[in-house]
């Protein structure tokens, strides 16, 4: 079986939720995502919102059955050997459509062929092949080992919200609970045992909190153990703080992330992507009488480097920010020197 051998590996990821412009939620998921030849696999599938079989919000048994399955050690899910590689990270259905490949063994080797979109019981490789992708020949030591270390799965994310303003406050635990990441309020952090505060991957304070009390917080963190993310609210905006939120959470390295930077210098976004992805551009502003105001800027397909994309000068004067968001990823950022209020 002729396969040029490729490097696997294995990186966290996550499907990036968030609250919409129209007041929808999208869901939040983590899941650990396959590097091919040190790059993610599911950056060759352009902008395919989609998340692998390895999530961290599925049962362990379950998750530990993926594992196995993608290891040989389990029969394929589907007819002609093929198994899901990446599938709909709303429902998990195959009419929603999923990328399926063969996956086999050739002596030590394993080997990954024949990738489709599939969207009922056989693929159709000659309509929904993936022509330019694979097959990839991955060997059985470096495989196995990447697989089997990762035992119970990635980590399920929560965070720990810390202000004054309880409303908002209460509002943001909300959203963050409706797209899937876990969301505490508490005013004391003494209240919580190590081993509570082990559990977050993230903290995140309202500006009404002052810096001695920020580091009262941080430091409880670091007595307990617990390797925490910090998160300073720009503005008591509730989709602004969860998309800062979600970045915190993002443990996936830098070199391995689509969205890799935003800035907004007065009327214009500035963005930077490493691989072709959709990208929506969101901006919220503040008025006079704290009441927010949501526009959307930009929503569209975006080549790998950087980017400016024009702001409406009434969609981000005052106190105003943006927001990116890509499949994988989401960015938020002040806007500076914007117009102000007359």
């Amino acid at each position: 079986m002729s396969a040029a051998y490729a490097t696997f590996g294995l990186t966290p990821a996550i499907r990036a939720g968030g609250v919409l412009a129209d007041g929808g939620y999208q869901v939040h998921r983590d899941f650990v995502d396959f590097v091919v030849d040190g790059r993610p696999l599911l950056f060759r599938l352009s902008d395919l919102d989609a998340v692998s079989p390895l999530a961290s919000d599925v049962p362990p048994a379950i998750f530990t059955e993926q594992v196995r399955a993608l290891l040989l050690e389990a029969e394929p899910p589907l007819p002609d050997g093929r198994f899901v590689i990446y599938g709909c990270p709303e429902c998990a259905d195959l009419a929603c459509g999923a990328v399926t490949a063969v996956i086999e063994r050739d002596g030590e080797d394993y080997v990954w062929r024949d990738f489709a979109w599939q969207t009922d019981e056989r693929a159709d490789l000659e309509l929904n092949g993936y022509h330019g992708i694979g097959p990839f020949r991955f060997r059985g030591p470096e495989y196995r080992a990447a697989l089997t270390s990762l035992n119970e799965g990635p980590p399920r994310r929560r965070v720990l919200l810390i202000g004054a303003r309880v409303a908002v406050l209460a509002r943001l635990a909300a959203a963050l609970r409706a797209i899937g990441i876990g969301a505490d309020i508490i005013q004391d952090v003494r209240e919580v045992t190590a081993e509570e505060l082990r559990g977050y991957g993230a903290v995140a304070f309202g500006r009404a909190v002052g810096e001695a009390a920020r580091a009262a917080v941080l430091g409880a963190f670091e007595r307990a153990g617990a390797d925490v993310a910090r998160v300073d609210g720009l503005a008591p905006i509730v989709p602004l703080l969860v998309a800062q939120i979600e970045h915190a959470l993002d443990r996936s390295p830098l070199p391995q992330r689509r969205l890799a930077g935003l800035a907004a210098p007065g009327r214009a976004a500035e963005v930077e992507v490493t691989s072709a992805c959709r990208v929506r551009i969101t901006a919220y502003r503040l008025d006079r009488l704290y009441r927010t105001h949501t526009r959307e800027v930009f929503d569209g397909v975006l080549e790998p480097g950087r980017h400016r994309v024009p702001l409406d000068p009434r969609a981000v004067r005052g106190e105003a920010y943006v927001v990116a968001r890509t499949t994988g990823g989401v960015l938020a950022a002040p806007v500076t020197g914007a117009r102000k209020q007359s």
